[in-house]
């Protein structure tokens, strides 16, 4: 049975997991497990929200996919060497492995992303490049069993993609129609290209508040 492992942290941003979550978990004979450092509820990086970790990272040797969120929760793994050793470990067996946000910064401190093409939020490029990862403006990117989308919502797409690459496009179209993913927002201010300047300096100025 495949399984879909989503590593999960305190103060991960909701949307990163949750919306892989709603794409994920509607795949027939498939098998989801949000896993921690630690079992049991953690909070959002809002505070508001729990979700709960089933399985500690030790328990989940060899997921099928790994998926990784972002949030301000997820910069001390950076140096977490228990974390960065499971998830190379995972890697060595996953067919993809893949992340969310500032998730794919784990995937670089991990050493995955030396010479690869990824993503990540628009206002964290930089450190992205940081790694040795040539740090692309795409929705999502896939260079050889890794997949990395960018900010929040951008998790959504790369599942639908992921998908279709692991079981059949027609899965995901159903699973899109499904969950009625079919995004018109009221303003097209969804990328620091489109947005005024005075709000990309804003969302930039408390992103890095949180670094």
């Amino acid at each position: 049975m495949t399984q879909f492992a989503i590593l999960i942290f305190d103060k991960l941003t909701a949307l990163d997991a949750v919306g892989p979550y709603e794409v994920l978990s509607r795949v027939p004979g498939t098998e989801l497990v949000f896993v921690g450092p630690a079992a049991g509820p953690l909070r959002t990086d809002t505070g508001r929200l729990g979700l709960n970790a089933d399985a500690v990272i030790e328990d989940v040797t060899e997921p099928d996919v790994l998926l990784i969120p972002g949030g301000e929760g997820n910069r001390p793994l950076l140096k977490d060497d228990r974390v960065l050793d499971w998830v190379r470990g995972v890697h060595e067996h996953t067919t993809w492995t893949t992340s969310v946000c500032t998730g794919s910064l784990v995937l670089g401190a991990a050493g995955l992303l030396e010479g690869k093409r990824a993503t990540t939020h628009w206002a964290y490029h930089d450190t992205l490049e940081e790694y040795g990862a040539t740090a692309v403006t795409e929705r999502f990117v896939e260079d050889g069993k890794v997949m990395t989308a960018a900010g929040v919502s951008a998790g959504i797409d790369m599942s639908l993609a992921l998908v279709a690459r692991m079981f059949h496009e027609n899965v995901a179209r159903a699973i899109q129609l499904g969950i009625e993913y079919d995004p018109a927002p009221p303003f097209d201010s969804g990328s620091p290209e489109k947005a005024a300047p005075e709000l990309v300096s804003l969302v930039r100025g408390m992103e890095r508040s949180q670094t």
